[in-house]
């Protein structure tokens, strides 16, 4: 008898310690799972803040007849990207991840990610389009480029309408593909969002999706590598020219051309190595149609990265949001 009672105080000592080590597992995943979601809102809410500051900022300078940049057509359409990214993005996944108890319907679901793609897109067509156009700006007027200047500036305003167009237009599919999830557990290759569903179809087609998706990014990410590195080769140039001018005027500063080519060679940098990390995470997890929800997480954290930081980074090159911020610096700015 004192064996048996040994035994089971020992097996119970055990189960004891099986549950207080399952507790302690728990508890570790519902704080990963509390950090991950204030993550997500602290993402989205600096986001918002950024982008729509940087929109009021081109408002503002548009009503007091400020001079405008010939890249700031560009970068306002790309604000409206990042924030249709933002919203149609980032605040579904925070509902999600702070427990918001709302279904989305099948028209919400469709539009909803149909909304996140075309801006996705846009916003990597206007980078494209940022990056190419300033190589024709800032290139002297000896080069080939020099006769493309005026009209750039001319068919600047339809390059970001067919943009916007063409993006619609290719981006139709997620329409089919997407469905929430009421009424639609039957349903047996689908992939979830945490919100909504996406049904999808075999190793064929999903190779196929995977290889449009860098088709697209890849050609515009082509452009903006060649059109970056023109533009890296034409300061290099430049500099070397008013070397001389330098060493003797302490006090030069870098002309508000010069700023803005920083700026855009700061943004694609950033660009790229976020697109890069994403798009491995995004072919991971349509590939693998059971990935993890650190996966899914980590994806949708990196996707809104760009759309978070880029305002924040054209502002910190901008000379007339101090100009505009802090009158008394304006002195300063050239």
């Amino acid at each position: 008898m004192t064996h048996v009672a040994h035994a089971s105080c020992s097996h119970a000592g055990i189960s004891g310690l099986e549950d207080d080590y399952h507790s302690l597992g728990t508890g570790k995943k519902a704080d990963r799972g509390l950090a991950m979601r204030m993550i997500f809102l602290l993402q989205t809410i600096v986001g918002i803040l950024g982008n729509f500051s940087l929109l009021c900022h081109y408002l503002l300078l548009h009503l007091t007849e400020c001079r405008a940049r010939s890249t700031d057509l560009i970068l306002k359409h790309m604000i409206v990207a990042n924030l249709l990214v933002i919203f149609s993005k980032g605040i579904p996944q925070t509902m999600v991840d702070l427990d918001v108890k709302y279904s989305l319907s099948d028209f919400e679901c469709k539009l909803v990610f149909y909304v996140h793609k075309v801006g996705r897109d846009v916003a990597i067509g206007t980078i494209c389009l940022l990056t190419v156009f300033q190589v024709v700006m800032i290139s002297p007027v000896d080069s080939r480029w020099s006769g493309l200047k005026a009209k750039s500036l001319k068919y600047m305003g339809i390059s970001n309408i067919l943009c916007w167009v063409l993006n619609m237009m290719l981006n139709i599919m997620v329409l089919f593909v997407m469905t929430n999830k009421r009424g639609n557990t039957n349903i047996t290759r689908k992939r979830d969002y945490g919100y909504c569903y996406s049904i999808t179809g075999g190793y064929i087609a999903q190779s196929l999706y995977v290889a449009a998706v860098l088709f697209h990014d890849g050609f515009c990410l082509g452009l903006m590598i060649w059109a970056s590195g023109s533009m890296v080769f034409i300061l290099h140039r430049h500099k070397q020219r008013v070397q001389y001018i330098l060493r003797n005027n302490l006090s030069a500063r870098p002309s508000p051309e010069t700023r803005a080519t920083e700026s855009i060679l700061v943004l694609v940098s950033t660009f790229v190595s976020l697109w890069a990390l994403s798009s491995f995470l995004h072919i991971c997890s349509v590939l693998f149609n059971n990935s993890s929800l650190w996966l899914r997480n980590t994806s949708a954290l990196i996707a809104a990265c760009f759309p978070t930081v880029s305002p924040y980074i054209l502002m910190s090159y901008d000379s007339r949001v101090s100009t505009l911020c802090f009158p008394w610096k304006g002195t300063r700015i050239t």
